[in-house]
Order: structure tokens, then C-alpha cells, then sequence
């Protein structure tokens, strides 16, 4: 039992202290800068959506208003829409526009794939239909290309917080400010095991076909590149919005989705996991580990209970978790103002554990394509563009192309 208490406690800290701290010394003492300019080469933009005509629109309007000068084609996939996407792209004509219709419904990587294979500039920017790309953003992400030894960049995500759900606001405050802070460390000493999914950018000739159905293509697709010798480095000048989900409900079951895209990565690329990957040591510390800390966080709580007998030491210490699981369990059950504030880091530290657990189940037990587990987030249209108090989309929208941001 001490045996199980210490390897659960050791793991447990490693995760959530020790990799950061070693990641944040190495960042300082052993940096790879790399080099960037003013340049300009062709862009691609790629974008993929699925029942997504209540966004369009704008969307449209925010790709044709980008600063950008050197975009050579914008290409939108609709995968397998029937809320009229399809038809609203087919009888609209815009500039440099290319439209892909595909007629059923197959998920993201195949979409991403057909856009793909019509791109024809330098670079492939991948976007999504939700996020807002600020000014200047296109030509401070590309700049990174000047560099010769960089094959994937992505951006900065900032999210608007909308949300009066305290415990979903620590996961779309701090934990996301946390995981883009070891991102860009990662970065610094070499690359990031995934960037932002709906703001990222690779050079076209390092494009990999996405394995048909495969959640995390902004997994895969940067480490199919760093795999080829090239570097993915994050931008964090290169800015983008969006808007997290508003309800601790809508943030598990995004969470559930990434992470049971994780098992599924291993699955379809298990070179990921061998020394093939450089950056196997990242992945496994970075991603592995959380995949495994809730199974770390019960068996010591367990072999504290087996030891308490022994030692007021470990009762106490078991006292102490089961205390903070119940008031993290109270806060997502009753959700007063003043007492969730208070207990929601814990909820959320609880909330993303349950995901990881739950995740595996998913991909153990899902039949057909693993994508289907995905559940559309509501966002009302203000909250999309809140400088826009009159906006002319309707109340609330469907939203069906998320990024995995994961």
C-alpha cells in the first residue's frame, strides 16, 4: 500500500507540477529561437463546416475584410450539411472563393482532406467557422515561415468569457491560460504536441492526409510534420476569439470529445508513441499523463484508506481528498454564486477528470466513426461578436465545427 501511495503521489505531481516546472527551466535555459520576418508567401485558406449556415454569413464577411494581401483561394468544405449550408454556398459566387460540397456527412478530416488536395499557395491556413481572426494576425502567423526549419504554426487563442458558470470559467480561464502557457514553452525548446485547431497554419508541400474519421487532426497533422524533421511553433502574437461554452455541461462533453480523440491518435498513428515521434517525451508527460491521473487520484485515495489504520498521517491526508471531492461535488450541484466562486477550481479539477475517464469509455464502446460522440454547442449570436449588440443573427445559433483546442 505505501508502495501504491508513493508511485500515485509522485505520478500526481509529475503531471500537474513537475513537467511544468521542467519544461519552464528548460524554456529558459536551453531556448531554440527561431527566426521570423515580414514576408508574405501564398496562402490557402481552408474551411470546414458542417450545418453551419446560420454562421456563414459572417463568417464570409470576416474572410473577404482579412488584411491580409497574398490569399490565393478561399476553400470551403461543406461535410455533409442539410440546414441549407450547401445550398448557401452554391448559390452565392464571391471572389476567390472555392466551394466543396460533400453529400454525406463524414467528419472534419475527410472534409480537411478534400480541402487540402485543392489548395495551390505556399501555406494552408486552417480556420474554423466560430473564431474571429483579429487584424494583422495572418501576417504575424506566416511570418514564422521565414524560418526554414518551421513546418506548423499556430496562434494565440484568446477566449471571451461569457460564462456566469463559475466552474466552466476556471476551465476557460486558467486551465486555458495554463495549457496555452505549456504550449508555448514546449514551443521555445522545440515544439508543441498540438496547437489551436481553428487558427493554424503549415506548409503546403508537409501536408499529411488526415486518417479518414480522426478527431484531433491539430494533433496529428503538426505531428506528421515534426515527424519529417520540421518544427510547430506557437505564435502567441498571432491572435484569435472565440467564445468557451457557457455551461460546465458544454465544457465536459467537449472535453469527452478531445480526449477520447486522444486514445483515438494512438490507435490510428501508434508511431506517435514510439521513438519515431521526437516529441515523445512531451506527449507522454503532457498528454498521457492527464489521461491517467484519475486512475493515480483513486488508487491514493484508496491505499490511504488501507494506511490510515496505521498512521493518523495518511488518514488525515485521505480526510483532506474525500473533503475537497465533496465540496467540488457540491459546487457543480449547487450552483450558488458566492459558495460556487469558492470551490469552483476544485469542480473543475474534478470535472476534467470525470472527462478523462468517461473519454475511454466513449472510445471503448462507441460504434462506428468516433466523431459522432461530438454534441453542438449553443451560443447566442452577441456572444460571437459581443462589440456587436445588433447583430442580424438569430438569438441563438448551432455552432457544428469546433476546433479540438484542445
Amino acid at each position: 500500500m505505501r508502495i501504491v501511495f508513493w508511485l500515485s503521489l509522485i505520478g500526481i505531481l509529475y503531471t500537474y507540477v513537475g513537467y511544468p516546472v521542467a519544461l519552464w527551466i528548460l524554456a529558459r535555459l536551453r531556448p531554440r529561437p527561431w527566426k521570423a520576418a515580414q514576408i508574405s508567401p501564398s496562402v490557402s485558406i481552408v474551411l470546414a463546416v458542417h450545418n453551419g449556415v446560420a454562421l456563414l454569413p459572417r463568417k464570409i464577411k470576416q474572410l473577404l475584410d482579412l488584411d491580409y494581401p497574398n490569399i490565393s483561394e478561399i476553400i470551403i468544405v461543406s461535410d455533409g450539411s442539410n440546414d441549407g449550408t450547401a445550398e448557401f454556398l452554391t448559390q452565392r459566387r464571391y471572389p476567390s472563393f472555392k466551394t466543396i460540397i460533400l453529400k454525406e456527412h463524414c467528419g472534419k478530416a475527410v472534409a480537411l482532406n478534400a480541402g487540402i488536395a485543392e489548395a495551390t499557395a505556399d501555406a494552408i491556413l486552417f480556420v474554423d467557422i466560430r473564431p474571429e481572426i483579429a487584424p494583422g494576425a495572418i501576417r504575424q502567423l506566416v511570418g514564422n515561415f521565414a524560418d526554414p526549419s518551421v513546418g506548423c504554426v499556430s496562434g494565440n487563442l484568446t477566449l471571451r468569457q461569457t460564462s456566469r458558470d463559475a466552474t466552466a470559467a476556471v476551465i476557460g480561464g486558467l486551465y486555458w491560460h495554463y495549457e496555452q502557457w505549456l504550449r508555448i514553452c514546449e514551443s521555445r525548446i522545440d515544439s508543441p504536441v498540438g496547437v489551436n485547431g481553428g487558427f493554424y497554419a503549415i506548409r503546403r508541400n508537409l501536408a499529411a492526409r488526415l486518417p479518414a474519421g480522426i478527431i484531433l487532426d491539430d494533433m496529428f497533422q503538426p505531428l506528421s510534420i515534426i515527424r519529417q524533421g520540421y518544427r510547430s511553433v506557437v505564435d502567441p502574437h498571432a491572435i484569435v476569439f472565440d467564445t468557451w461554452p457557457e455551461t460546465v455541461e458544454g465544457e465536459f462533453h467537449r472535453k469527452v470529445r478531445t480526449l477520447a480523440g486522444n486514445f483515438q491518435l494512438f490507435q490510428l498513428a501508434p508511431w506517435t508513441l514510439t521513438p519515431q515521434n521526437r516529441l515523445l517525451f512531451q506527449l507522454v508527460s503532457h498528454k498521457v499523463a492527464r489521461l491517467i491521473a484519475p486512475y493515480l487520484l483513486i488508487s491514493l485515495f484508496v491505499s490511504c484508506l488501507g494506511l490510515a489504520a496505521a498512521s493518523g498521517v495518511y488518514a488525515t491526508f485521505a480526510a483532506l481528498q474525500f473533503s475537497g471531492w465533496v465540496l467540488a461535488l457540491v459546487g457543480l450541484r449547487f450552483r450558488t454564486v458566492y459558495f460556487n466562486s469558492v470551490v469552483a477550481s476544485a469542480s473543475a479539477f474534478l470535472v476534467l477528470n470525470a472527462a478523462a475517464v468517461v473519454a475511454l469509455y466513449r472510445f471503448l464502446i462507441t460504434p462506428g466513426p468516433l466523431w459522432k460522440i461530438w454534441r453542438p454547442s449553443k451560443l447566442r449570436a452577441k456572444d460571437l461578436n459581443p462589440d456587436n449588440e445588433n447583430s442580424e443573427q438569430p438569438e441563438l445559433v448551432t455552432c457544428n465545427t469546433v476546433g479540438a483546442g484542445k
